[in-house]
């Protein structure tokens, strides 16, 4: 354990765990109902046994049993409850409520073994009797941190025992679930994005200004276009430039309002050393210190869950 109020909890089931154990087996309530054919064809039909020997009385007369059996595995539905409980205890019970009380309240069952003595016939009512088995944890596993609890329930005919099971589940601690963060509001001012221009949103993405530069002569262009100005060639690939820039040119922005952004701001031409020009907002200045000839460099800001913007800000000369 990690913590002394982890080990204290530890220290009380352990306790009690062996408290019911030292119980040792505890009757139940008898079946409300003996074994009886209407809930034998509703439990074959439900499970696909068609063995006659369960629900022919011609059939099962002349089989090794010489009459009707109830199929093995049901032995656990004569006495499961109905709708309306009885309030009866099993040393199993406190086990499981002190786990819920410390917020072990997710379970699922990991072990299931049926041992069978004898066939059930028509007419016997049968009572379980539980006893505690095994307290075990603390676990790690997949679904959280838990305690495995295994206990035994043994069903008698009269004094007889016909059938035992032996039950095992893990109690866990439900892992916090890890709350989706919200999705920001979709940035009103979406860029164009074609065929021309993907290739420098997606180098945005990746933290690049890319450029476009003609295959063939090698000139440098932007914004991006399918046909190189100088040399007309169609041939297109780009170049990943420094960016640092300057303002060559800017202009202040007051009104109209404009969607997604606070007025005013910096709207400027910036002068790449690569030759050619880009347009970009100039943010982290006020507008008035903004100038022409200033240096910039760019950065990259997330302007909703999908859309990244290439944004300047002013650099040391």
């Amino acid at each position: 354990m990690t913590t002394t109020a982890e080990s204290i909890v530890h220290e009380r089931l352990t306790a009690l765990a062996e408290r019911q154990i030292a119980l040792g087996e505890t009757r139940g309530a008898a079946a409300a109902d003996p074994v009886n054919l209407p809930m034998i064809h509703h439990w074959t039909q439900a499970m696909g046994d068609a063995n006659p020997v369960y629900t022919d009385e011609e059939f099962a007369a002349a089989s090794v049993h010489g009459r009707i059996v109830a199929p093995p595995a049901m032995v656990q539905v004569w006495t499961m409850p109905g709708l309306i409980r009885d309030k009866g205890v099993t040393p199993v019970d406190e086990v499981l409520a002190a786990l819920d009380e410390n917020g072990f309240t997710g379970v699922v069952a990991t072990n299931c073994e049926q041992t069978h003595h004898r066939y059930l016939g028509l007419g016997e009512r049968i009572v379980p009797a539980t006893r505690m088995t095994g307290l075990s944890g603390p676990k790690t596993t997949a679904l959280g941190v838990g305690y495995f609890v295994t206990w035994v329930v043994t069903w008698y005919s009269a004094d007889e025992p016909v059938a035992e099971m032996m039950f095992r589940i893990l109690k866990f601690r439900p892992r916090e679930k890890k709350t989706a963060p919200e999705k920001r509001k979709p940035y009103p001012l979406k860029p164009a994005i074609n065929r021309d221009t993907a290739f420098f949103w997606e180098g945005v993405r990746e933290g690049e200004l890319r450029i476009q530069k003609c295959g063939d002569c090698g000139e440098l262009r932007h914004p991006p276009g399918p046909i190189c100005p100088s040399c007309r060639s169609a041939n297109r690939s780009y170049t990943v430039a420094s960016g640092l820039g300057e303002v060559h040119s800017y202009v202040v922005h007051h009104n109209p309002p404009v969607p997604g952004i606070e007025t005013p701001f910096v709207v400027a031409v910036v002068q790449l050393p690569e030759g050619t020009r880009i347009v970009g907002n100039v943010v982290e200045c006020a507008p008035e210190k903004v100038s022409i000839g200033m240096p910039l460099r760019v950065t990259y800001r997330e302007m909703d869950d999908e859309l990244t913007l290439p944004i300047w800000i002013p650099r040391e000369s």
